[in-house]
């Protein structure tokens, strides 16, 4: 949702969140908390050991239990894809981590049954047998409350990237133009997340940043490649950003609870080689209007490598054969 995007386009795995395994899988509605049974609030701490104890679970390879922690609608973004639940646990099978260091941790309320925690990991180990020097990411994450349980509903990673650098100061004064704030009026807001991001992306193109603002809530987190930031340094970062040069698409929404929404969408800069970067937003009813309280975006998407088929003329040799020969 601001400076991250330059970065990417002028330039040109997978984890989820989690809650401790529990005994058996509950049976609650994965879209309805009306009548959520009501849980102790949770803490920093609480979030953070829930969060770690997806890791340990994967690094024992107890796939059972690291489903049991996810919403049957859960969302991973991710620069393979957008997965669901499924996709998710498939997915993580491939990767071995062994060597884990957490830092960073950022833990925000949503409601009394939903918070969000984000965080920076580096882990070394394994993808699909083969070791892979470590990595570092950036990663959200979203937990509901489901019949009073809390389990994993969004996750979101994108790689480690030195801040970029600030832009160059105008030539002249005549060429810093202030914010039209009060020209260009901001829409309302409301339950659907797909509508309300785009608002944003027509406030930056009017470079009505103070506007802007007004959407975000007191608590919002942004989480970009180049580090993480509060309301006041997402309205910095953006201000200058020539969003009329960007094409937004593959729009996806999800209901995280009666007050909160998700939407994802890829973010490509007109005339750039590649596909872009994934891009989520979470919005929020607080005290009776739509808010954005976290925008992740930083996630370069990866194709996926081609399938080398085999020459035709290529003949298949049995062990002990002599090559064939042509005539």
């Amino acid at each position: 949702m601001k400076k991250i995007f330059l970065v990417i386009f002028a330039l040109t795995m997978t984890a989820a969140c989690a809650t401790p395994p529990p005994t058996s899988r509950e049976s609650a509605p994965a879209n309805s908390n009306a009548s959520t049974p009501t849980v102790p609030a949770v803490t920093e701490a609480d979030a953070i050991a829930r969060e770690k104890a997806i890791w340990d679970t994967i690094k024992a390879k107890d796939y059972d239990a690291f489903g049991n922690m996810l919403a049957d609608d859960q969302v991973e973004v991710s620069g393979e894809g957008v997965f669901d639940k499924a996709a998710s646990i498939t997915a993580v099978k491939d990767f071995e981590p062994v060597e884990l260091t957490f830092s960073d941790w950022k833990f925000s309320s949503i409601d009394k049954d939903a918070f969000i925690v984000t965080y920076a990991v580096s882990v070394k180990g394994k993808f699909k047998g083969k070791e892979f020097p470590t990595e570092s990411s950036r990663c959200s994450s979203a937990w509901v409350n489901h019949g009073g349980k809390w389990l994993a509903t969004y996750h979101q990673e994108s790689p480690v990237k030195p801040p970029m650098p600030p832009p160059a100061a105008s030539k002249s004064p005549a060429s810093a133009e202030s914010s039209p704030t009060g020209t260009t009026p901001v829409a309302s807001t409301g339950p659907d997340p797909i509508a309300n991001e785009k608002i944003v992306w027509d406030l930056f193109k009017a470079k009505n940043y103070e506007g802007f603002a007004t959407l975000l809530a007191p608590n919002f987190i942004e989480v970009e490649s180049d580090g993480v930031y509060d309301k006041a340094g997402a309205v910095k970062g953006v201000t200058g950003f020539d969003a009329s040069k960007f094409v937004l698409s593959d729009w996806k929404a999800a209901k995280l609870n009666d007050d909160a929404m998700l939407v994802t969408y890829t973010v490509k800069m007109s005339g750039t080689p590649g596909d872009g970067e994934r891009a989520s937003s979470i919005w929020a009813k607080q005290d009776g209007k739509w808010l954005g309280v976290l925008h992740h975006g930083g996630t370069t998407i990866m194709k996926p490598p081609p399938v080398m088929a085999a020459p035709k003329e290529m003949a298949v040799q049995q062990p002990g054969s002599s090559p064939a020969k042509k005539p």
